[in-house]
């Protein structure tokens, strides 16, 4: 990358980016900053995380908040297939290193959705919404959007109207959307894979009591991962990972 090539790194597993947490962590995300800004770094890793596949404990977490933490660093995670597309060229062409994290249910058949063959790209740093609410705001992040969706329609049968944003940037945070939202609804809950403690809902809570906690009816409230490593077992799997159901608690919990 720094020879003026755009190499783009795959991690096969996620998980197993632990092995290179030196080279990310210490060079690839300081080099241009400890040289005056002068080379650039456009090099982009990318690789599959998440559950959901029974893959077990050391295959199939979510990670993405280890690398939001480190200033350097762009960190992506696109929900569906046109996004991912659409934001790895972006990826790509930027001239910062890029974690790009793509849920392994995105590669399932069940995820296909119509992607233009041309080149296209989205902003870095620009959250969509998913589903425009007036009630609560969810913000949820990969295959929690997909979840978070289906919740909504269930909620709107009991009058509940849910605004879904997906932030497909984790860093840098379009929080001018989600503050907006929550002007908006006056309520927010967060949904992540990753185990609750510590995860990104923490971060994006954090940014709405700063800048819209006057708009808040009540606080906002976190939904993630049990706080255990994932397990093989399918229902044990689907017990320790956010679900349709917990998200419609945590929306009747927050309005109650």
């Amino acid at each position: 990358a720094v020879t003026g090539m755009r190499p783009i790194v795959e991690i096969q597993i996620w998980d197993f980016v632990a092995c290179a947490m030196d080279q990310i962590v210490n060079q690839i995300a300081k080099f241009r900053y400890m040289l005056g800004g002068k080379p650039t770094v456009p090099l982009v890793i990318r690789g599959p995380q998440g559950g959901g596949i029974r893959m077990a404990a050391q295959h199939s977490q979510s990670l993405e908040s280890w690398f939001i933490h480190i200033p350097g660093l762009t960190v992506i995670a696109p929900s569906t297939p046109y996004d991912a597309k659409g934001l790895l060229i972006s990826a790509i062409r930027d001239d910062n290193p890029v974690i790009f994290l793509e849920h392994k249910l995105l590669y399932q058949p069940v995820m296909k959705e119509p992607v233009p063959e041309e080149p296209y790209a989205l902003p870095i740093g620009k959250a969509d919404i998913k589903r425009a609410g007036t009630d609560v705001t969810i913000v949820a992040t990969q295959m929690m959007v997909h979840r978070a969706l289906r919740a909504a329609e269930k909620l709107e049968t009991e009058g509940i109207n849910v605004e879904i944003i997906d932030p497909r940037t984790l860093y840098p945070l379009d929080e001018e959307t989600i503050v907006n939202s929550i002007k908006k609804t006056n309520h927010l809950v967060t949904v992540h894979e990753a185990v609750k403690r510590g995860g990104v809902g923490a971060e994006l809570c954090a940014a709405v009591i700063e800048h819209a906690f006057g708009y808040l009816d009540a606080p906002p409230l976190r939904i993630g991962a049990r706080d255990v490593p994932i397990p093989y077992n399918d229902i044990l799997e689907r017990a320790t990972i956010p679900g349709e159901e917990e998200i419609i608690r945590g929306v009747r919990e927050v309005l109650a």
